[in-house]
């Protein structure tokens, strides 16, 4: 009887911090404790490891079994410690030997029979893993996540039974499953399914091309929501360190992975009944949010006002930080956010906006819209009018514009050209590089200033319209913004007119 070492990882938000499982079986009274700030869940290990451990034809000692889950000072939780605990048992009692011990991680809940079952966040614990230059060893239902970090050195097992063979050198094990698939299916949704609406399709494009933050704004029944959802099939294709950053947030929520659309940019959207926590992450121990399930891809939230005021104002420091931070009183855990940002809205509440068509008095649509503040509405670099389509157009069959191929390779010219200049979409350019690669002609700073003086717009505003521009110059292989790129960037500011005009309303 003596000390055995095992190796295991934690989940700490997308951190995988290495924890020690140290198992000491010496004299005394025939005992299991379990201690190292392990929660209840942990706990309760005790009773499937002994059960595990019978079940697959070992003994379990009687002896005083002592578990240390080291640091201390690091909340564990789960049963993702069930596996290395059994098997820490099992070579401190002699009924393993040690020689691999040190160059494995384990990670698996027990069932009462042996049987592995899948755990939560083991793509990041993967990552980790490998830093280390260890091999893990996960139940075979996390087979697909782990093979998208390292397909050649991470195994799975289905039991107790199988990674105590491999332990011994009994049994060869691999990742269960095919190869990943990096080929996507084809999308059922085309941008020539939207009639009409050339300058929805056209700021679409420039939103896909820079990653801008866009909403949209218009009556019922014109297009908004179908336009939010072509987006994902005109933005590139994640990079697979992108990809595996996405796929280590949703292995939290979720142990199943799709291998074919893995490196698609997810597109999350949410009801506007979302809770706060819902929406950014929260509980007594932090789940991501949807923006955080939106990391490297698209929130879209439609029925904007519908959502709460307060649940909105959540989002603003997100959208700059590109991520969150969720603070409770055992320590503060973090989840990326850099997502981009699609919304639709109605202008009023019968959804009507042209003149004698508003269906209520500028007070109430004041009202309406004020359920969004005027800072959150900041956050949003263009928003475009997506107006009813005029008499005629839909018996004429109207103009349905270039097919999505069409659209998707001007986006990807345009994203490279960013790309290679900057590392980087427009959107997400600083101040700084803001001054390096986004020079403006003296004249045409001060044509910009007048204007945004005109719509009462801030210095946010000011510089989130030449980011627009600056893309708007890509998509034209332009090396230059000109008069004409700012002058298309300010037309992309529907809101800021409405809300201008409905003031004015109300002043007279």
């Amino acid at each position: 009887m003596g000390l055995a070492i095992v190796h295991s990882r934690a989940s700490l938000g997308v951190l995988a911090p290495q924890v020690t499982v140290e198992v000491y079986i010496g004299p005394g009274m025939p005992g299991f404790h379990l201690v190292g700030l392990a929660e209840t869940s942990v706990k309760e290990s005790k009773d499937r490891v002994r059960s595990a451990i019978m079940n697959s034809q070992f003994s379990f000692p009687r002896h005083k079994i002592t578990v240390n889950l080291a640091p201390a000072d690091l909340p564990k939780d789960g049963g993702r410690f069930d596996l290395p605990i059994a098997i820490g048992i099992l070579v401190a009692s002699e009924q393993l030997p040690v020689d691999k011990l040190n160059d494995v991680e384990l990670l698996g809940e027990l069932a009462l029979s042996g049987e592995l079952r899948p755990v939560r966040g083991v793509i990041s614990a993967a990552i980790a893993s490998k830093s280390k230059h260890r091999t893990l060893i996960s139940p075979v239902q996390n087979a697909s996540q782990v093979r998208l970090v390292d397909e050649q050195n991470n195994v799975s097992a289905s039991s107790l039974l199988q990674v105590s063979g491999y332990l011994a050198s009994q049994l060869e094990l691999g990742l269960e499953g095919s190869s990943v698939i990096d080929d996507e299916p084809c999308s059922s949704k085309s941008m020539q399914d939207i009639i009409g609406q050339q300058q929805g399709k056209r700021a679409l494009e420039i939103a896909a091309a820079g990653q801008h933050n866009l909403l949209f704004l218009g009556p019922p029944g014109t297009g908004k929501t179908m336009l939010a959802a072509r987006l994902p099939d005109l933005i590139p294709a994640m990079s697979k360190q992108e990809a595996l950053e996405v796929a280590a947030v949703s292995s939290l929520v979720d142990c199943e992975l799709d291998e074919r659309t893995w490196r698609k940019r997810p597109f999350r959207a949410p009801h506007h009944s979302s809770s706060m926590a819902a929406l950014v992450g929260g509980g007594s121990s932090p789940k991501p949010g949807e923006i955080s399930l939106a990391h490297n891809g698209i929130l879209f939230l439609d029925e904007l006002p519908e959502f709460e005021r307060r649940v909105l104002d959540a989002l603003r420091e997100p959208l700059e930080a590109g991520k969150i931070a969720i603070s409770r009183a055992s320590g503060k855990t973090c989840f990326p956010a850099q997502f981009q940002l699609i919304a639709a809205l109605n202008p009023s509440p019968s959804g009507q906006y042209q003149e004698g068509q508003l269906g209520a008095s500028p007070q109430a649509i004041l009202k309406y819209l004020s359920r969004i503040s005027g800072p959150f509405l900041d956050r949003f670099d263009m928003s475009v009018e997506i107006p009813l389509l005029p008499l005629g157009t839909l018996s004429e069959g109207g103009d349905r514009g270039d097919t999505t191929e069409v659209c998707y390779a001007r986006v990807s010219k345009a994203r490279e050209r960013m790309l290679v200049r900057a590392g980087k979409p427009n959107a997400q350019l600083s101040n700084r590089e803001l001054d390096q690669y986004c020079v403006l002609l003296r004249e045409d700073a001060e044509f910009l200033e007048f204007a945004i003086t005109r719509l009462g717009l801030s210095i946010r505003a000011y510089h989130r319209i030449i980011r627009v521009a600056r893309t708007i110059a890509d998509l034209a292989l332009s090396e230059t913004i000109t008069r004409e790129h700012l002058s298309e960037a300010l037309g992309y500011r529907a809101m800021d007119r409405l809300l201008l005009s409905i003031h004015r309303q109300v002043a007279g």
